[in-house]
């Protein structure tokens, strides 16, 4: 890659002018061939200063819309064929950017960087980031080593695919990681080291963000895969009701009410995840045709 119009680094950014005024320039000497963008989701303080200075492309919300909406604006304003995803709280080093592009160049759609043991900003995010990444690795049918990282190499055309699907919060590698591997693209993780914050303080809240990730691997999964999800309910309610059936035959003698509607609920459950999947058969025209037609 030698030419500027070949990789966009795209870096959402809300109030780290600190950390950027320390990453821009080592970002620019490592990538001097690269298109940089900062996309500014309506900071309060000098972000614009320190990318003129850095002489970077910036954009700027009015307001903060979120970082997934930062990352939409990048992606579409991006000149590459190949885009680059960092943040600009410092935790990813582009030093590591040649790694991630080496293993990108041998085929993939998309190279993650995964952090490795004491990357995570704390315990309970490590061990959040665990459990989904678990829960999404089933979901897909394909291990996912770093489900929430947001520093990736992605093919731009493939990317730009799913775009209507990312939502305008900070959990948009969830739901590109998972529609990616559910799309079959090819995706692959460099182990990374992330370093802790250097300025600031986080915009993810634990608690109440982590209930959202949940809710967006089941909105994804219900899209992608959701035999995965409709098919466990299903036989869990047909086991309940035999289960509750032979009790009460051994018990009363009887088959009762609350066996029927058990064994109902199966059925209605079942029925419902074949008809998702073939809406999700469908989604998956709409996507191999745009694919061609980008190539």
């Amino acid at each position: 890659m030698t030419d500027a119009v070949k990789l966009s680094i795209v870096i959402p950014a809300r109030n780290e002018a600190t950390s950027l005024r320390d990453m821009l320039p080592r970002l620019r000497g490592l990538m001097s061939y690269a298109e940089i963008i900062v996309v500014d989701d309506g900071s309060s303080d000098d972000t614009a200063t320190v990318c003129a200075e850095a002489r970077v492309k910036h954009l700027r919300h009015q307001y903060p819309k979120g970082n997934g909406a930062a990352i939409k604006t990048g992606a579409r304003a991006a000149l590459g064929g190949v885009i680059v995803f960092m943040d600009a709280d410092g935790q990813h080093q582009p030093e590591d950017i040649p790694r991630l592009l080496e293993q990108f160049n041998q085929g993939y759609d998309m190279v993650v960087g995964a952090r490795q043991s004491g990357s995570q900003a704390g315990l309970h995010r490590a061990a959040a980031n665990d459990i989904f990444s678990r829960f999404a690795s089933w979901m897909v049918m394909q291990p996912i080593a770093d489900l929430t990282s947001g520093f990736r190499v992605v093919r731009a055309s493939r990317f730009r695919q799913f775009l209507y699907l990312l939502p305008n919060g900070f959990s948009y590698p969830t739901t590109i990681t998972m529609s990616f591997f559910r799309a079959g693209y090819g995706v692959a993780y460099v182990p990374i080291h992330s370093p802790r914050r250097i300025s600031g303080a986080s915009h993810i809240h634990p608690l109440r963000d982590g209930l959202r990730f949940l809710l967006i691997i089941i909105k994804i999964g219900t899209l992608f895969s959701p035999q995965k999800l409709f098919l466990p309910i299903s036989a869990g309610f047909f086991l309940t009701g035999v289960a509750y059936y032979l009790y009460t035959y051994l018990t009363a003698g009887r088959f009762t009410n609350m066996s029927a509607l058990l064994f109902i609920a199966a059925i209605f459950t079942f029925l419902i995840g074949i008809v998702s999947e073939q809406i999700s058969a469908l989604h998956y025209k709409d996507i191999d045709s745009s694919d061609r037609e980008g190539e």
